[in-house]
């Protein structure tokens, strides 16, 4: 992680460009924002890596595609295989704009992006929700990249060893933000 310094304020943590796999999983979800209903629109790839979030007013065609291109932009990569739910917005998006990834139609095999929802619906709860789209646009990206920092793999783990990993954790995020250690 690189940290940039700016005199009087809080540092900003630059991280580097993520390496997506060549799996994605996109999906769509409802969220409130100044009690509007818009879509939040989310890609995540086979190791559970946010690759790209965008808060959108419709969910048709047109705002697929627009994801599509969006993402496409921000990865340079085309992936080798697409898997959504079955909203046809979604097939119309991929014949047109990433007609060369096999496409996966499936309610089941979309848990992993359905799973990348819950940090986003907690913390929206604590939130009392988001005020603006402009803010929800600018906190979601941010938040997907800081989240998955405090949430090891803690099943994968021993008792001590998630508290050596959660220590470590803690002290690359105090070096990172400026702040003095923990105790």
């Amino acid at each position: 992680m690189v940290c940039e310094v700016r005199p009087g304020l809080r540092p900003r943590v630059a991280a580097p460009p993520a390496r997506a796999g060549d799996k994605w999983h996109l999906d769509e979800v409802f969220i409130k924002i100044n009690s509007e209903q818009k879509y939040l629109w989310r890609a995540v790839d086979q190791d559970g890596t946010v690759l790209d979030i965008l808060v959108q007013n419709r969910r048709d065609t047109a705002a697929a595609k627009r994801f599509f291109r969006r993402l496409l932009k921000n990865m340079g990569a085309v992936p080798r295989v697409i898997v959504t739910d079955r909203l046809r917005s979604y097939g119309a998006a991929h014949r047109e704009i990433l007609f060369t990834a096999e496409h996966r139609q499936s309610k089941y095999l979309n848990n992993r992006v359905e799973n990348s929802h819950q940090p986003t619906r907690q913390r929206e709860r604590a939130m009392k929700g988001f005020r603006s789209v402009g803010a929800a646009q600018r906190f979601l990206p941010a938040f997907s990249g800081i989240s998955p920092h405090f949430r090891p793999r803690r099943h994968l783990m021993t008792a001590p060893g998630y508290r050596a990993e959660m220590a470590i954790r803690f002290a690359i995020w105090d070096q990172a933000t400026g702040r003095p250690a923990s105790a």
